[in-house]
């Protein structure tokens, strides 16, 4: 199970509202090339975002699905790229004491060939990879909170 966190400079509604606009998925998820449609219902459990990922011409085209929202603090996803298979994430958007807020994402292979791979293993490729996902999710979020 990869874990990453960071400490954003805006508020958490400013984090939120990025998660709750499917068509922004692109561009802080790494490795997700474009959105080919986000159901109207995004980010209500069960609700969809068909993706493509990989790099152009190899691409995949797939979805991710929400399993739970809540707007308080907590988008937990199901993502699929098959062949690969299947991950698990979990994003925790809380209030930092000393303000801006505190963001913790937790992902994990759950199906697929991608479970094959050892957790050590796993972890050591998506850990750099989120740790860049959480990045692009702060600036887009800190740009927000400046308009």
């Amino acid at each position: 199970m990869a874990t990453v966190t960071r400490r954003m400079r805006c508020e958490p509604h400013d984090v939120l509202e990025v998660l709750a606009d499917g068509w922004s998925y692109a561009a802080w998820v790494v490795g997700t090339a474009r959105i080919r449609s986000v159901d109207d219902e995004w980010p209500a459990p069960g609700s969809r975002i068909a993706h493509s990922v990989g790099l152009w011409p190899a691409l995949l085209d797939d979805t991710t699905s929400v399993v739970s929202w809540d707007p308080a603090g907590r988008l937990e996803l199901r993502a699929r790229a098959w062949p690969a298979g299947e991950a698990q994430i979990l994003l925790e958007v809380r209030p930092h004491p000393d303000g801006g807020t505190w963001v913790r994402m937790v992902e994990d292979a759950v199906r697929g060939v991608g479970t094959l791979v050892p957790r050590p293993l796993r972890s050591a490729a998506l850990v750099p990879r989120n740790v860049e996902t959480l990045r692009r999710l702060a600036y887009i979020a800190e740009d927000r909170s400046t308009r």
